[in-house]
Formats: C-alpha cells, structure tokens, sequence
C-alpha cells in the first residue's frame, strides 16, 4: 500500500482527502495521464512518456502548471519517499494531470481557460502479471464497442476511460481476461491496456496509428528492435480472421509487458497455447529494461542489442521544450 503521492508540488499522504468534489477529473473525467516503469529510481523511456502526456495535454488545451524539471523531481522525491528508488527498486508510476477544480458548472464554464491543473504523481511496487497469465496466456473476446480511426480523441490518453471499463465488463461477462476493440469496418485496433501483436513465421505486425490505437513505449521499442531479433516488423492492418490464423499472438503495455494472447471469442490463436517467441520477447525487453536501469537512463533503441542508427526522435510539440532527467541520471536520451 502506498504511504505518499506527489500533489502539486509536494508529498502528502496517500490517505488524503486530495482533491475537492469540483475537480474536473472527478466531475468529468477531464485529464489526461501516463504510466511507465520505473527500476532503481530509473523512469524507463522517460521522454517518451512525457513528450507523449505534453500531446494529450496540448490536444486537449489542458495546460501544465509545472514543467518537466519539477515533474521529473516529484517522481524522484516519491520514488524515494516509497523505498522504491534502491538497487532493489522496481516500480510502477502513473502521473495524471487534470484540469482542476472550478466551482462553475458545464462543460466549459467561463474560468476554465485559467483554471489550474491539478498533478498527482503515484507510485507502487511493479506487480509482473500473474504467472498463470504467463504460462496460459490471454483469452480475450472482441468488445462492441467500435473505434473510430478519424477520431481526433483516438490517441489521447485520457482519464475518460469508459469505453475501456465497458469493454472489460464485455470480458468479465464472458469469462474472459481481456477484451479487444475493432475499427468501425471491423479491423483490428487494440486492447483495453495494450497493443496488439500478430506474428506468422517472421513476420511480426501490429495496427498502425491509423486503426484508433494509443502507440504504446513497448510498441515502440519492439519496432525499433525486431530486426535485431530476427523479425520482420510492420504496422499494418488485419482483421480478427487474420489474428487466429497466426503462429502467435501477443499484448504489450509499458507496466504489464509482453504478454500472450492466445484465444479470442472462445477460438484458439495459432496453437491456443503461449509460443516460444511470444517468451522470447518478454524475457529480451525484461533484460532491456534492467539493463537500462544499471545504466542510469532509459538506452537509445537497439543499444543493448546493435545500434539503429538514425532513427528519429518525435516531434516536439509546441510549447514543450524537453524532459529534464532525473537528478543524478543523466545520460542519453530515449
């Protein structure tokens, strides 16, 4: 159990009360947020993360009071406030940003331009997924809710999470661990906390930003390494026909990792059972990630492995001018 959160610039108990019924998080699910790993006090593919919440923020005219610097320390500061930044530190965090707390009803009152956001860091032991999830694998059903890839909201992570709730109700109704959402032509997009991955042979796809997906950190990282793995990686659509028909299939999120996906709609994926590549590529990016913890900040894709050279950095967005490391971990850039 947590003792402390970050609040606005400072610890304060992790049993509150926090925050005023106004807030427009709570009101209206008006905030955005991101979630990393975070091993001996070493945010994994820091920049990343935040240059991803900086896009939400902006999309969303969702101004931050506190730039990177200080976000950067309050991670540090809770990190070491939990026990969680030693040699033994492995830990999940989640930095949410709403747009705070107006006394004014509607959606946009007068005062909502002004109005100053609230930040909440947290922090907490890094829980891997359950071991029979591992070694069983996830079976998952298709959800009726449909994304819409020519949404402007479809790659925000926003704390308005309810078709995400709705479509894990959809699985647990079903007896199922997950559930997967397709466009409105009926491809596949993600899952309710993941990307999705199909692999036949060695070729390994994933659906493009196009499908309504969130480009997840590990999506990323199993781009920029699947040549140097032995796979051939693209973003490309498929449909659920598509996905049973592979040799495997996997989900991947920045916390749980890589994780099989073994059946959808009660019919097997490939075998029905975890494949050999599907661990292989879980154990790599667990090693990635220690290693990048020992070296004190989140590695250039590829260097554990062989170098990519010139891959590009994302964008910047207006207004953010670039993480700040944590105190101590200076190194290069991710």
């Amino acid at each position: 159990m947590a003792h402390w959160i970050w609040l606005d610039g400072r610890l304060v108990s992790a049993e509150g009360p926090h925050l005023p019924v106004t807030d427009r998080g709570f009101q209206l699910g008006d905030g955005v947020f991101e979630t990393a790993r975070a091993r001996r006090g070493v945010v994994i593919e820091l920049d990343e993360h935040l240059h991803r919440l900086h896009e939400s923020a902006w999309a969303t005219a969702l101004h931050l009071p506190i730039d990177d610097r200080q976000l950067v320390g309050g991670i540090a500061e809770l990190l070491a406030a939990e026990g969680l930044a030693g040699d033994d530190g492995d830990a999940a965090i989640r930095i949410t940003v709403s747009r705070g707390s107006l006394e004014r009803r509607g959606l946009l009152p007068v005062g909502w331009e002004v109005a100053r956001a609230t930040v909440v860091i947290q922090a907490w032991p890094y829980a891997p997924p359950p071991i029979h999830r591992l070694e069983r694998g996830v079976r998952a059903v298709t959800s009726s809710v449909r994304r819409d890839p020519t949404s402007p909201l479809a790659g925000i992570k926003s704390t308005s999470r309810a078709d995400y709730v709705f479509a894990a109700l959809e699985a647990h109704r079903a007896g199922a661990d997950d559930a997967l959402f397709l466009t409105l032509d009926g491809a596949v997009s993600e899952g309710t906390t993941a990307n999705v991955w199909a692999l036949a042979g060695d070729r390994l796809r994933t659906p493009p930003p196009g499908a309504a997906i969130l480009a997840g950190t590990t999506r990323t990282w199993l781009l920029a390494h699947a040549a140097e793995l032995g796979l051939r990686a693209e973003e490309a659509m498929f449909r659920p026909d598509d996905l049973l028909a592979a040799d495997e299939a996997f989900l991947s999120s920045s916390v749980a990792g890589i994780v099989p996906l073994v059946a959808l709609d009660g019919r097997p994926v490939g075998g029905g059972r975890p494949g050999p590549w599907t661990r292989g590529l879980r154990e790599a990016r667990e090693r990635w990630i220690e290693a990048a913890a020992r070296a004190g900040a989140a590695l250039v894709p590829g260097e554990l492995i062989a170098p990519v050279p010139g891959r590009d950095r994302p964008a910047p967005v207006p207004g953010h001018e670039g993480p700040a490391r944590v105190p101590g971990h200076e190194g290069p850039a991710r």
